[in-house]
């Protein structure tokens, strides 16, 4: 039971934090800036991290902007606002998210400028194969280790591990919590303590100060997990945050 629980909280809290560092607070908003080489290397633990469910930076940064730019109007890939329910909408941002990944879409160019794009790495995180092999290495650990069938019923959520995190903002966090700021939509701050979102859930904090790169820090019980490791990566030169990034808030 120790091994499974161990691999599916390493799963889950690796899949969280490429998301929100790598292609949300770098791929979509330029929070900081990386050489080549280390975007690279964060390409690949993307990669890793999130495996079956592998999400493209390219084509999730400009989502995200679209998302920003159009919050809760009918342009919104993914607002609760215009979708039947939570299925319909993941289903809907599925298809806008295919169509920037594979160049069908018609979105202006000021979206897309700076993204990061490793065609290679875009092109092998999308294979059916890749999806495939990464999902049954998930299910052979839980062939050997998983004390009872019981135990199986979390697979979905290791193969699914990237929109499931996706849906859980994009959705309960414009439906659900508490505001600490006035926007012009309808987002929320999920959990008063992000311990499963690693900062990702203060989502109404972020669409008030969205270049800021510490998403919590409002009220007292507002810590954002991922903030410390951004300091920590900025003071080992690893990244660098932009000198216009609210650095007063940190």
């Amino acid at each position: 039971m120790l091994i499974i629980l161990t691999f599916f909280f390493c799963h889950w809290y690796l899949s969280i934090f490429t998301q929100t560092f790598f292609l949300h607070r770098y791929a979509a908003h330029q929070m900081f800036v990386m050489s080549p080489r280390w975007e690279k290397f964060f390409y690949i633990l993307t990669f890793i991290g999130q495996g079956s469910s592998f999400l493209s930076p390219r084509a999730y940064g400009i989502m995200h902007r679209l998302h920003h730019a159009y919050a809760d109007t009918e342009d919104d890939p993914h607002s609760p606002s215009y979708a039947k329910g939570l299925l319909d909408m993941m289903w809907k941002t599925r298809i806008f998210y295919n169509d920037i990944l594979n160049n069908r879409d018609h979105i202006e160019p000021k979206f897309k400028k700076g993204v990061p794009n490793w065609a290679f790495m875009e092109w092998l995180g999308d294979r059916w194969p890749v999806r495939l092999a990464w999902g049954t290495a998930y299910t052979l650990v839980y062939i050997f280790y998983a004390p009872s069938a019981w135990w199986f019923a979390l697979l979905p959520v290791h193969y699914l591990m990237g929109p499931i995190h996706g849906a859980i903002i994009n959705w309960y966090a414009h439906r659900y919590g508490y505001v600490n700021f006035p926007v012009n939509d309808t987002a929320r701050n999920l959990l008063p303590v992000d311990f499963l979102m690693m900062g990702e859930s203060y989502h109404n904090n972020h669409h008030k100060f969205g270049g800021r790169a510490n998403f919590g820090g409002f009220r007292w019980h507002e810590f954002d997990p991922t903030y410390p490791i951004i300091r920590l990566l900025n003071r080992l030169r690893i990244i660098r945050l932009k000198v216009n990034n609210d650095l007063k808030y940190m």
